[in-house]
């Protein structure tokens, strides 16, 4: 009894201390993955010393790890990665090998053994796919083309990684390499295999059953999780991989996501232990500070500098490699599982799982100021990595009338700006269409629409639009700083266009009305609106309720054809069978 009741002081105690922690790094911007560190940092040997890596902290950690890997499963996206093609395809492969061996080699001479070179040379390979992801979508640059192109090739990352883990796992087997990577491929071609087949005619049906019952949702997604982990430790892989291949044979069912929102709460309560342990193990010498700077620059310049390379010879602009290569300059949460399977097998030691998890605080902790202040930077180093572009770039497509005036300029056209664009057109306007979206911009190309591939904060795209002699100014963007920027640059050139913004917030649209915004859209204030004006029509007249649902179901068809699906997944409606 003493023993549990010593067990419930320390969880109180580190989860206190990570939950005021966490609070600061938010209000700082930065990443909650810290704070857990330094929690551990706090509570174990280099400060405190009150809290040692106990048994169930150990036991605790791997149900992290697991379920970390689990929800990565989930959430993967084969499709995703179909669309960025052969440029993520290539930057990922191509930025962990010149890592990897660069790292490698430069460890090699500073005199680490092979087998501590390998490991922190396999950690500085790979970066974090949940914090770049999380830092995209707060900036709304997940649909950008660098954003594309960052998710694919952290994706790919993602596979190297989980093969890095497979091998590693073999090499635990104290087998010759060539064995281990024909065992490694053919158990896990098989497992894949057997995996695929049971989710396309059992896990389907089982779950298509089972899933009018969250509760047994949940705990059935729990059970396999646990089921394949442990077949394929049987088949002597670790017991991470099965779960990341449950997630990954989960994520094929339109309930992924109602799943995912459920089992997250009970990850983050074990990847906060996980965290936490490798904060308890951390040993800060001073003799090791050179070497965590050293490993810190390589991560935090280096990996940029591999990435914009290799994407200026695809013919990739200096903005569009730079802003990608930022995404890369930390390492992964993968790194640190690496790392503690590394020191679980005795490949390394304490001291060099140290190295890498000080190499991470640092890496993680700069690289979320180079994401959130990619623009700034680039002003101010950007003329200086010129050298690096190619003379034809890919991104140059546009197709813009050779003079224009009194036109409209609209910036963003998904979802709402589509239907903006079409209202405008039918009144005549010359349109200018402005996206970041590649997709977008190939779509209207073939259309024969005056459009340009750019975001609103790029002074070449402004300048090419000719913001000056324009009627009307729209954005759909409902970003607050690219708004002011956009408000900003129609000043400097003496524009007298009516520009219309967008916001989501009160306070985002009365600031935007002060930098001289003409109008704020807000689209929740306009629907509930829009809603309000309809109510007595819909009541009252149902010829009129008929034919407006007619046209609205059309409306969603149209919408659907050119692949708008909301963010919703798996969408199974047939809307054709509502119509008369």
């Amino acid at each position: 009894m003493e023993q549990v009741a010593e067990l419930f002081l320390e969880l109180g105690l580190i989860l206190g201390t990570a939950s005021v922690l966490a609070y600061i790094m938010r209000r700082f911007k930065q990443p909650t993955i810290l704070s857990y560190i330094l929690t551990g940092v706090i509570f174990g040997p280099s400060v405190l010393n009150v809290i040692g890596a106990h048994e169930f902290i150990k036991v605790f950690s791997e149900f992290g790890v697991a379920f970390l890997l689990f929800t990565v499963g989930l959430q993967l996206s084969i499709r995703d990665l179909k669309e960025v093609g052969k440029v993520a395809f290539l930057t990922g492969i191509g930025q962990v090998l010149f890592t990897f061996t660069i790292a490698f080699l430069g460890l090699n001479v500073l005199g680490f053994d092979w087998k501590a070179a390998v490991y922190i040379a396999i950690a500085l390979s790979f970066s974090s796919t949940i914090i770049v992801v999380k830092l995209l979508s707060e900036k709304n640059d997940i649909s950008s083309l660098y954003g594309k192109i960052a998710i694919g090739f952290l994706l790919v990352q993602d596979f190297i990684a989980i093969f890095a883990l497979i091998f590693l796992t073999g090499v635990a087997q104290q087998q010759p390499v060539g064995v281990i990577i024909i065992n490694t491929i053919v158990k896990t071609v098989f497992l894949i295999g057997a995996i695929a087949l049971f989710t396309k005619y059992i896990l389907h049906r089982l779950f298509d059953r089972i899933a009018r019952w969250h509760e047994l949702l949940f705990i059935s997604s729990l059970g396999l999780c646990f089921l394949l982990a442990y077949i394929t430790h049987y088949f002597g892989l670790s017991l991470e991989i099965g779960s990341f291949l449950a997630g990954v044979s989960l994520a094929t069912l339109k309930y992924n996501i109602d799943i995912v929102g459920r089992i997250k709460s009970v990850r983050d309560f074990f990847i906060i232990i996980f965290f936490v342990l490798l904060g308890l193990q951390l040993h800060i010498s001073l003799s090791d500070i050179p070497l965590v700077i050293i490993l810190s620059l390589f991560v935090l310049i280096g990996n940029p500098f591999i990435v914009m390379s290799i994407m200026s010879l695809m013919g990739y602009s200096t903005r569009t490699s730079l802003f990608a290569g930022f995404t890369v300059s930390q390492i992964s949460e993968f790194s640190l599982i690496v790392a503690a399977m590394g020191l679980s097998l005795g490949h390394i030691s304490e001291p060099t799982v140290s190295i890498i998890t000080m190499v991470a605080l640092v890496t993680i902790t700069v690289s979320v100021y180079f994401i959130q202040f990619n623009e700034y930077i680039y002003g101010r180093i950007g003329k200086f990595l010129k050298f690096l572009e190619r003379k034809k770039l890919v991104e140059h497509r546009s197709r813009l009338p050779k003079e224009l005036r009194n036109h409209v300029v609209l910036f963003g056209h998904h979802r709402m700006g589509h239907t903006i664009s079409k209202k405008l057109d039918e009144l005549g306007y010359t349109i200018v269409i402005v996206d970041f979206d590649p997709d977008v911009i190939s779509s209207l190309l073939k259309k024969g629409k005056n459009c340009m591939y750019g975001d609103m904060s790029d002074p070449e795209v402004l300048e090419k639009v000719n913001l000056k002699d324009a009627k009307l100014i729209i954005s759909t963007v409902p970003s607050k700083n690219d708004n002011l920027v956009l408000l900003h640059n129609v000043k400097e050139v003496g524009s007298k266009a009516i520009i219309i913004v967008t916001a989501e917030q009160l306070l985002d649209a009365i600031e935007l009305y002060r930098a001289g915004a003409d109008y704020v859209i807000m689209p929740h204030f306009i629907g509930g609106e829009h809603v309000s004006l309809l109510l007595n029509k819909l009541v009252k007249n149902k010829k009129w309720r008929e034919a407006a649902k007619q046209k609205h179901i059309l409306q969603l068809l149209e919408h659907r054809r050119r692949g708008h699906e909301f963010n919703v997944k798996n969408i199974q409606w047939d809307l054709l069978s509502l119509l008369p």
